[in-house]
């Protein structure tokens, strides 16, 4: 998995991958990193929101940041796609990303083609769905990279509008 540390002017006091019961920041609060331990993960854009129950590692979610919530990404979700850079559960607060070569929780995919939610909630496939792909976002590994159940994703600010 990725190390990303930030590249922010600021102490950034929670790591990209931990999780916290204590707001550490506002969220919706945006920072760039890159990865420091390799360069197969390059630059990325992370967003800091309150986690939902069960989130693991690598699950996309939708977040509402008039809310403040995020919810694991299901067939026929709406809005913001994240990828959870922890397991960041309920009443806790983590990272997320938005741009970037990600990981996410997948099924069996094949490189170059276009995530779409599942009936199971944070897990992504390639089986084209009507109305359930995730806008702005390619797979560019096969499943199993960089580790079994997990594909890495190229993602620019990625969506569910109900398009695909």
């Amino acid at each position: 998995m990725p190390n990303f540390v930030s590249i922010e002017q600021e102490v950034i006091k929670q790591k990209l991958d931990e999780t916290s019961t204590t707001q550490n920041f506002p969220l919706g609060k945006i920072i760039q990193a890159y990865d420091k331990d390799t360069t197969a993960y390059g630059n990325g854009e992370f967003i800091y929101l309150k986690g939902v129950a069960s989130t693991a590692i690598g699950e996309p979610v939708i977040y509402d940041l008039d809310a403040g919530t995020t919810t694991r990404v299901v067939a026929g979700s709406r809005g913001n796609v994240a990828f959870a850079m922890s397991a960041n559960v309920a009443s806790q607060f983590g990272w997320y990303q938005i741009a970037g070569t990600a990981v996410g929780k997948t099924g069996t995919v094949a490189s170059g083609a276009r995530p779409y939610a599942t009936a199971t909630a944070g897990t992504l496939d390639d089986a084209v769905v009507s109305g359930d792909a995730i806008d702005n976002a390619r797979y560019i590994t096969a499943n199993g990279t960089p580790s079994a159940g997990f594909t890495l994703l190229q993602i620019n600010r990625p969506s569910m509008n109900g398009n695909g």
